[in-house]
């Protein structure tokens, strides 16, 4: 039973020994890993800036819209006055 206790906790202390290096490929996988997702929320904030740009020129259009729209109810109104 001391033998199967052993030889547990060796490979226990093994599996745990693996978990845990901290190695060359390791160091570069997580470097990798930062890099690509600070790419990804340059990209997204990007993505972000032309669509609040695409929102302000939609919101700029609609605003000189009814102000078209005021300018032709002002000329229809006075278009009946004139009568």
């Amino acid at each position: 039973m001391k033998k199967v206790a052993i030889v547990t906790a060796a490979v226990l202390a093994l599996g745990l020994a693996a978990c845990n290096k901290n190695n060359a490929d390791n160091n570069a996988a997580n470097e990798t890993a930062v890099e690509n997702t600070a790419s990804t929320d340059v990209n997204a904030a990007t993505d972000n800036a032309g669509a609040e740009a695409n929102a302000d020129a939609a919101l700029n259009a609609a605003s000189n819209a009814v102000e078209n729209a005021g300018n032709a109810v002002d000329n229809a109104q006075s278009a009946v006055e004139n009568k």
